[in-house]
């Protein structure tokens, strides 16, 4: 039987490896405009359970994935390194946390579910292939794409998504790889992988960082039908401001994770301005 002291390592092992701080974000703001939509309490605990689960998986499955690349470099802020619990271990959440993700999501209905499962799926492909590759950023885009469109297909309504709001979402999944990637460029180069950011260099990827979530934040912002409300200007320069001091971060701290969390802030924002245009982000076909 497990002592309570390696019962409480195993935790600590377990949310480290979860990347819990985005995966509580987009978890959180996809509830958020589930609401927002309308949808009722039931399908906003379901949608919680879905894409939490699906963010466990994704996370556990990364830190699984890469066990040897961070032994080989020294990680020891990974868990594994770390001696907090075993690649194996994380292998079985990640799968115990996936099929949860595939029952709840399916719950949802037939096109919210499979949007959701499709979008849970290009994360993994990252995880096992993608990262290392110049094809990098698609799962991003394609993922945060397809989130959007499971929490509007998920709400009540023959509705689907606005194609700005699907775009928005792309861009900032875009923004959040590159930002997020930035920190660890010398050891993922070590260790053979060579995503976008890796082949466009520090300087060009600490430019790329703040123009796509300045991008993202211009269609948020100038998407809904008619003049922007006074709300979205505010909103709009609040975030980019984020975005540009992920931008100065970059430069200035090279390795710090500052531009991924003012990337995660810029996303908070944006989805605040979406759920103050629900009738133009989910519109009738």
């Amino acid at each position: 039987m497990m002592s309570g002291k390696e019962a409480r390592r195993l935790a600590r092992g377990l949310v480290s490896a979860s990347h819990a701080a985005p995966a509580a974000v987009v978890t959180g703001l996809a509830a958020a405009l589930a609401a927002a939509l309308g949808s009722g309490p039931g399908t906003v605990a379901l949608l919680t359970v879905a894409v939490g689960t699906g963010q466990l998986s994704v996370g556990w499955s990364n830190d699984w994935i890469d066990a040897a690349r961070d032994v080989a470099v020294g990680r020891t802020d990974k868990p594994v390194v770390a001696g907090l619990l075993t690649a194996r271990t994380l292998r079985d959440a990640a799968f115990g946390a996936l099929a949860v993700c595939v029952v709840a999501s399916l719950a949802l209905g037939a096109a919210p579910g499979a949007a959701h499962l499709v979008a849970v799926a290009g994360a993994w492909a990252y995880n096992v292939r993608l990262k290392q590759t110049v094809w990098s950023w698609l799962p991003y885009a394609l993922s945060f794409a397809l989130l959007a469109v499971a929490v509007v297909l998920a709400a009540p309504g023959p509705r689907v998504p606005a194609g700005w709001a699907v775009a928005a979402a792309a861009l900032l999944g875009v923004g959040a790889h590159v930002a997020n990637t930035l920190p660890d460029l010398e050891d993922d180069a070590a260790t053979g992988v060579r995503g976008l950011p890796h082949r466009l260099g520090r300087r060009a990827s600490g430019v790329l960082t703040p123009a796509l979530l300045v991008c993202a934040v211009a269609v948020v912002v100038a998407g809904p039908d008619g003049a922007p409300s006074r709300a979205a200007w505010v909103g709009g320069a609040a975030a980019a401001v984020l975005a540009a001091a992920a931008g100065v971060s970059t430069v200035a701290r090279p390795h710090s994770r500052a531009p991924f969390g003012l990337g995660l802030g810029v996303a908070v924002v944006c989805v605040v301005l979406l759920g103050l245009a629900t009738d133009d982000i989910a519109v009738v076909p």
